[in-house]
């Protein structure tokens, strides 16, 4: 029978875990957002170029920014969600270690206790006659 710290030890790595994986999507959201937002400065720059290939596909350019900006906000709604989902992994991830380390404490202080009760049974244990059968003189 494992011990009820054991158990929640192993719950608190696989919280953890969890934890980790929330913290990697969201790194990577934050990634593709870094990279939409260069790609978003190099279509504004070459919206306000004077170069005459520029001023050409002006309208492209537009409609390239308006799907760009519409992706932005979307992948802001995913990075607030993941960002939401590693917080509460996490906090749960604490609370299920400060849960583990009480039960881990609880059992140390019983192992304690049981020692004490050991010692006293031993030293009764001594001076006490083995059988009910004394000795008399």
């Amino acid at each position: 029978m494992k011990a009820r710290s054991e158990k929640l030890k192993r719950l608190v790595d696989v919280q953890r875990h969890l934890e980790r994986m929330a913290e990697s999507e969201l790194a990577e959201t934050t990634r593709q957002r870094g990279v939409l937002a260069e790609t978003i400065d190099v279509v504004v720059d070459a919206m306000g170029s004077a170069h005459p290939m520029h001023r050409a596909f002006s309208g492209h350019y537009a409609s390239q920014l308006g799907r760009l900006v519409q992706k932005d906000q979307m992948l802001l709604g995913i990075q607030q969600v993941h960002e939401a989902r590693m917080l509460k992994e996490r906090a749960k991830g604490d609370r299920l270690e400060e849960s583990m380390k009480e039960a881990r404490m609880t059992e140390d202080r019983e192992a304690d206790d049981n020692q004490v009760l050991d010692l006293i049974d031993q030293h009764v244990a001594g001076y006490a006659p083995a059988s009910g059968k004394v000795e008399r003189r």
